[in-house]
């Protein structure tokens, strides 16, 4: 399987800049144990010098993968701007923080949330596996953090909650540094928002559970049981009295 999923090209008007194009899956087969792509990729970052632009529209992929990129890209001596232009998700958005700069299109996504895998064997091959996915969620916090500065438990459960960020929010979160094409638009002061699949799964169960509750048939009173007055009681008993 191909796992050459990025492309260089240069811009003619500025010729000592390179682009990076990082588009679709990141690696569609692990870069663990594989040491042949890794290189290549590296060859090619340092094969020339001056800044170079990332072009980022990608779901996401393999955290291996993504790593590797996101240190090779940390020591690369010269300035690394990166531009998402569709969606950096997943391991991409890690990618992303590698920048000098990260800069959104007005209409593009970033989305993070916890790592998973696919794991077999017995319970306690999925506690091992549990841990691993703990210790690189950790890991994946380190990139966050460096980036935005925010703490680790904030991050944490904006991970958990699997987090979409339209470039407002991202800049104001400290996800993304430039919104691109506003340089000449008036600042507003409109409303950022994040999208929380957690938060939002929620409100539907809870309108669901609201709506049932809604239709459900008003119970019927329970019947009542006819009473006897004291004095008809009295009455009854002394005819029995009398009778016998």
């Amino acid at each position: 399987m191909n796992k050459h999923f990025w492309n260089w090209a240069r811009d003619e008007t500025n010729p000592e800049e390179r682009t990076l194009l990082l588009e679709g899956p990141i690696a569609e087969e692990s870069w663990y144990g594989d040491e042949v792509t890794p290189a290549a990729f590296r060859e090619e970052l340092f094969s020339a010098n001056g800044p170079i632009v990332i072009s980022v529209n990608s779901p996401g992929g393999d955290t291996i993968a993504a790593s590797q990129i996101y240190t090779m890209l940390r020591e690369y001596p010269n300035d690394v701007t990166v531009k998402i232009t569709g969606i950096a998700a997943s391991a991409a958005s890690v990618i992303a923080m590698a920048g000098t700069k990260v800069c959104m299109s007005p209409t593009a996504m970033m989305m993070i949330h916890n790592p998973f895998t696919i794991a077999m064997g017995d319970s306690e091959e999925m506690r091992r596996a549990g841990q691993l996915l703990d210790e690189v969620k950790e890991s994946i916090i380190n990139a966050y953090g460096l980036k935005t500065g925010l703490s680790r438990a904030r991050i944490s459960h904006m991970m958990n909650d699997e987090t979409w960020m339209n470039p407002v929010k991202a800049k104001e979160l400290g996800f993304c540094d430039e919104i691109l094409f506003s340089e000449n638009e008036p600042q507003k002061t409109g409303e950022s928002m994040f999208f929380s699949s957690a938060s939002v799964q929620q409100r539907v169960m809870n309108c669901l559970l609201e709506k049932m509750q809604a239709e459900k048939p008003a119970s019927s009173p329970a019947p009542t049981e006819p009473r006897t007055s004291a004095s008809a009681l009295k009455q009854r008993l002394d005819r029995l009295k009398y009778d016998y």
